[in-house]
């Protein structure tokens, strides 16, 4: 069985017959919805939804400014141009022999 990332979980049958009981048994925590005992999906409470939503935002936030703090952009085509010259097979001169 793969590993479940809440503590409760419930069949798709289970959730079809009952969900308003499934929901109410919930609380605020998250429920692992299984199809033929693997995860399918997760049921979470708008107020958890929301949370990760906004931890989310927060850490691309974050993860934006700290490119921006980490100095001056490249230009992409200087970029590109120096990882071209830096590896792209050198030019065989007229009289070298290579072997293949």
């Amino acid at each position: 069985m793969e590993h479940l990332l809440a503590t409760r979980s419930v069949s798709i049958t289970e959730l079809k017959r009952s969900p308003s009981a499934v929901l109410e048994q919930a609380g605020s925590e998250p429920v692992a919805v299984l199809n033929h005992n693997r995860p399918a999906a997760y049921l979470l409470s708008p107020e958890v939804y929301e949370s990760m939503l906004e931890r989310l935002n927060a850490d691309l936030r974050a993860a934006i400014q700290e490119g921006i703090d980490s100095g001056p952009a490249i230009a992409a085509e200087d970029l590109f141009s120096e990882l071209t010259a830096r590896y792209e097979e050198p030019a065989i001169k007229a009289g070298d022999k290579r072997s293949s």
